[in-house]
């Protein structure tokens, strides 16, 4: 796909300089072959008319190609000045237009009789005799030195095109340089994050396993088959920005499964599912920083406890939920710590402007409320 994109940049960049040239080649002929009888097509074959092409063709792309990168761009603006006037003169030298000009009268001579809107001035319009330093002169010396002035506009306007295009085009490229310098510092960080929460969340469960396996119980079984589905779950789908909401919800399941297999009857676990899971995504292991929390904090084998999940998916939004009665001193700073602000962060470059987090720490009761619009 990338190959093709490039390929269709490089077709239009091309068609749009055929597109000007010809626009350019149109207007030089308009003006200079104006009469009706006039061969447009028999003219551009002329060695005059080529030269004059040639010179303001190499001239733009020269500029623009070699000279803009190689020597504006690269500071060396007095080196960049002098070869410019040095062109300017070989074009005053050359005159291109004029020697274009003397073609097109040469062959209004020669192929058809003078037409009445360009016969000379009636002998009356001017005196019959002039002296001083007024006196016109339309000889051929002041016409080619009106001829190198159009030849040195001409120049001037080829040059500056050249160089706003130049510029123009080394504008973008330094703004696709820096979007792309900040998507890729957006997803180091994000991979950076995720890389801190997966063995976190890891470390804890397999200590959650080691507990029962030291212990002989006939649940470690199927305590590692959860790990396996949760693994094979951050494997597959954990380097993603998005992953299905129903394989999120699964993992979180086989989480609150894997916990419950150490905890007492202190502690009762409410998990709720609701709405229609299908055709939606979440961010991976976005729920799994509060779940944790929750069952390190909340947890208590002398006194009862509560743990309340719900997640709900709704046409517009997605909702979570989790509460818990704070069991551990100074919970409330932990919690504030890394795990939660990592989350934060990830809502800020996944959701930017479309989530809402709430977490609100009463004095014995913690809880989280975070929707996110599809």
């Amino acid at each position: 796909m990338a190959y093709f994109a490039s390929m269709s940049r490089k077709v239009k960049t091309i068609g749009l300089h055929l597109l000007g040239w010809l626009l350019f080649v149109s207007l030089v002929i308009g003006f200079v072959e104006s009469s009706p009888e006039a061969d447009p097509l028999g003219r551009v074959s002329e060695p005059a008319f080529l030269l004059f092409v040639f010179i303001y063709v190499s001239l733009f792309y020269l500029n623009g190609y070699v000279l803009m990168p190689r020597l504006y761009l690269k500071q060396k603006t007095a080196l960049y000045l002098m070869l410019a006037f040095v062109l300017l003169a070989v074009v005053f030298w050359l005159k291109p237009y004029d020697h274009l000009v003397r073609m097109h009268m040469h062959h209004f001579g020669e192929d058809r009789p003078p037409r009445p809107d360009r016969l000379p001035p009636p002998l009356h319009d001017e005196p019959l005799f002039q002296e001083g330093p007024g006196i016109r002169d339309h000889g051929p010396e002041r016409r080619g030195r009106m001829m190198d002035i159009v030849s040195v506009v001409l120049f001037l306007a080829v040059w500056s095109v050249s160089m706003a295009m130049q510029l123009f085009r080394q504008w973008r490229s330094t703004e696709r340089r820096a979007l792309q310098a900040e998507a890729d510092r957006v997803n180091a960080e994000l991979s950076f994050l995720k890389a801190q929460i997966n063995p976190h969340f890891l470390f804890n469960t397999l200590n959650n396993i080691y507990s029962l396996a030291i212990t002989n119980s006939a649940q470690t079984p199927s305590a590692i088959l959860k790990l396996s589905e949760i693994l094979h779950y951050v494997t597959d789908e954990v380097g993603n920005d998005f992953v299905p909401l129903r394989r999120e919800v699964d993992c979180v399941k086989n989480y609150i499964e894997l916990q419950k297999l150490r905890l007492t009857g202190k502690v009762d676990v409410l998990c709720e599912v609701n709405g229609n899971l299908e055709g939606k995504k979440i961010a991976p292991l976005l729920f799994m920083t509060f779940i944790e929390n929750a069952f390190k904090y909340g947890i208590s084998s002398h006194e009862p406890c509560v743990i309340t999940i719900a997640i709900t998916a709704g046409e517009e939004s997605i909702d979570f939920f989790c509460r818990n009665k704070i069991m551990v001193r100074n919970a409330t700073e932990e919690r504030t710590g890394v795990g939660i602000g990592n989350v934060k962060k990830r809502l800020d470059y996944l959701y930017p402007g479309k989530y809402l987090l709430n977490i609100d720490t009463k004095e014995v009761q913690f809880s989280v409320h975070l929707a996110i619009r599809n």
